[in-house]
């Protein structure tokens, strides 16, 4: 007889599995070096220079892990369990290893392991959910990104408090993916193929497509600035870790908040017009930082930055869909390089622009604003081209 069938997972085991694998993938896999940087700073295990050389090769590792995939993608339900192992493990290295050297492999390849998961999560569970009538609960599967980041700025937090060494807390938060491992990797679909290539996925990009990548572009230059640095901005303004480690978990709660709140209250909103507007704000908190570090100008970042970035992901991807129709996919893989590649301009951008007043920060986020408020404008202005293969209905979700 042939083997039984794994029992299928319930839609609420479906939304925590996949919560669950995005908040050790990017809370840990991708954002925790950024609440642990004042640790390492505070310990003289790396400097601020150190650090957006070890954030850059995090975002490195995510472009090459988001490209492979779009070369080749993979089975969505394999990729999240090898990525989330992948993930525990180099986040344990962190803690074993005390080489920068070495902490820049691990880094990288926590940044490939991130991408290969959020391609299978992204791949596998909005559609599952779409064959229950389950649709907008894709909010609460993105709202595992907030989470993680939460989880992770939270033992962020109290390691800083406590005074503990870096070392212990990469081991917790290596403990902590660990802990992940068992929900994630039951409650994932099975079956799901990996995605075919098509012969519309290889038409051309065209005006508005290019337009889309180069918006999608600046937005990852303008949201990392803050999300690699943010921590470290506070703690030079405000030395008690008490205070300064609070501002990544109000990061990670707006973040949670902001895809449920796109999900079930703005669903009615046009993608192109939610981007915009969430861009919008998010060149404010951006901006706020280039003119103030107090710590009520760090808040309003954390907020602004927050409860837009992942609200900003969506919609940009929500709106590829809407005007490429069957060439989704190229353009989607083509907005996301474009991402990855701001993502990694922006720890250069603070190494240029600090020069010997180590104010860079401010500097970038004055640049990073400017180029958001741009990009939000184009946005606005309509598409040049017409919807490709719209549904009929005229719905864009």
């Amino acid at each position: 007889m042939p083997p039984e069938a794994p029992p299928r997972p319930t839609t609420a085991v479906l939304v925590a599995a996949g919560a669950i694998a995005l908040a050790s993938a990017m809370g840990v896999g991708r954002f925790a070096f950024t609440p642990m940087l004042p640790l390492m700073q505070a310990d003289g295990s790396a400097t601020l220079a150190q650090g957006a050389w070890l954030a850059f090769a995090n975002y490195l590792g995510y472009l090459v892990g988001a490209l492979a995939c779009s070369v080749r993608a993979p089975q969505p339900r394999r990729a999240v369990r090898v990525g989330l192992v992948a993930v525990a493990a180099l986040t344990l290295g962190m803690a074993a290893l005390h080489q920068v050297a070495a902490w820049w492999l691990l880094r990288f390849g926590a940044g490939v392991a991130s991408a290969v998961v959020l391609v299978g999560v992204a791949a596998s569970v909005p559609a599952a959910l779409a064959e229950r009538g389950r649709s907008a609960w894709s909010g609460a599967v993105f709202a595992g990104v907030g989470s993680g980041i939460v989880a992770a700025g939270a033992l962020g937090w109290v390691a800083g408090s406590a005074a503990w060494p870096p070392a212990a807390g990469w081991l917790a938060l290596g403990l902590l993916s660990l802990l992940a491992l068992p929900f994630a990797w039951r409650g994932m679909p099975a079956g799901v193929p990996a995605p075919a290539a098509s012969a519309a996925g290889h038409a051309p990009l065209g005006g508005e497509g290019w337009r889309l990548v180069a918006v999608y572009g600046v937005f990852g230059f303008g949201y990392i600035v803050p999300a690699t640095f943010l921590p470290a901005a506070a703690r030079a303004a405000l030395p008690d870790p008490r205070v300064f480690g609070a501002v990544w978990p109000v990061f990670g709660f707006a973040a949670a908040a902001s895809t449920l709140l796109a999900a079930f209250v703005l669903r009615d909103l046009a993608p192109r017009r939610l981007w915009a507007i969430a861009q919008g704000v998010m060149a404010l908190g951006v901006g706020v930082t280039a003119l103030s570090s107090g710590l009520a100008a760090l808040v309003v970042c954390a907020v602004c930055v927050g409860g837009t970035f992942m609200v900003a992901t969506m919609a940009g991807l929500q709106e590829a869909r809407r005007l490429a129709g069957p060439a989704a996919p190229r353009w989607i893989a083509a907005m996301t390089a474009a991402f990855a590649a701001g993502q990694l301009a922006g720890p250069f951008a603070v190494n240029l622009l600090a020069g010997s007043h180590d104010d860079g920060m401010a500097r970038a986020s004055a640049v990073a604003a400017l180029l958001l408020l741009l990009g939000a404008a184009a946005l606005w202005s309509p598409a040049r081209t017409a919807p490709a293969a719209a549904p009929s209905g005229g719905t864009t979700r």
